[in-house]
């Protein structure tokens, strides 16, 4: 697996003191790999995306895991202005990330007492290296970047049970609010379609609880890759061949416990089939 790790001191303007980022990122590290919740949020709220990115540096560097890829978030239209952005990205790693074969079922841990939820996901995977220089990749030429497009699953988890309450920048500071990515079968001859029209629906217990697709995605899924992309560059993480995007909630952000059972339906594609399950700490072996 190539190493996309990142001194992460010479990223950004530094917002804040590498001790303090670095203080809030252990502190959620911890409560992840322990599968425990937080009560609130380990320090002082972020106040801007930068500072935000910056925990998110050093928890990366913090996690035993290698990157395989990024997911995107929609950021809230109330958010819009103050954020000066309409997406966010968090991280992915290897062990997080599972490839479903066929009539395979994603299991979706959840910590008790934090946030869970199962999302319908279009997710690309990049045939070709992003040139690191480039901030500017528009839809379309993002999408020369693509090997394949798949139909998945994010679990959306933290174990701060308020991140999407207490804003984008909270969110952006815990991995994004992302816990795990399966990704499924891929989408024939997606060169041909228009993403815009993809059609998908979520439900959880037999009921229906979101319909979207890809249009529910502003400016549809290579909007999300675009930025992915762009956001990528101005971080110095610049997305390599073989890292996967998934591209953000196509259906909504829904509530799963354990227990629980999700099915998702991708019109003219496919159905996956996810279920919550108790959340465990992490084996040593791993966390080393």
């Amino acid at each position: 697996m190539p190493d996309w790790s990142l001194d992460v001191t010479e990223s950004y303007r530094v917002t804040e003191t590498v001790s303090e980022s670095l203080g809030v990122a252990s502190r959620f590290v911890a409560a992840r790999r322990g599968a425990l919740a937080l009560t609130h949020y380990p320090g002082p709220l972020p106040e801007n995306l930068e500072t935000a990115y910056q925990r998110q540096d050093q928890a990366i560097g913090l996690w035993p895991d290698q990157l395989c890829g990024w997911k995107v978030g929609r950021i809230p239209d109330l958010w819009l202005a103050r954020m000066g952005e309409d997406r966010l990205m968090g991280p992915v790693f290897q062990r997080q990330c599972l490839w479903l074969q066929p009539g395979q079922t994603a299991e979706l841990p959840v910590i008790q007492d934090g946030f869970a939820a199962v999302e319908a996901e279009y997710i690309f995977v990049l045939g070709t290296d992003a040139d690191p220089q480039r901030s500017d990749y528009t839809p379309e030429e993002a999408l020369q970047l693509a090997g394949s497009f798949h139909i998945g699953i994010e679990l959306a988890g933290s174990p701060l049970a308020t991140i999407n309450a207490l804003g984008p920048a909270i969110v952006v500071s815990d991995f994004g609010n992302n816990a795990g990515v399966f990704v499924g079968p891929d989408i024939p001859s997606w060169h041909s379609l228009d993403l815009l029209r993809l059609n998908c629906s979520t439900y959880v217990d037999g009921a229906l609880v979101g319909q979207g697709g890809g249009w529910f995605l502003p400016g549809g899924p290579a909007a999300a890759l675009a930025f992915a992309l762009n956001r990528g560059a101005k971080r110095h993480r610049p997305l390599k061949a073989g890292m996967l995007v998934s591209t953000g909630a196509a259906t909504g952000i829904h509530d799963i416990l354990p227990n629980q059972q999700a099915r998702l339906v991708f019109d003219g594609i496919g159905e996956l089939t996810a279920r919550g399950i108790p959340a465990t700490p992490m084996p040593e072996a791993e966390a080393s």
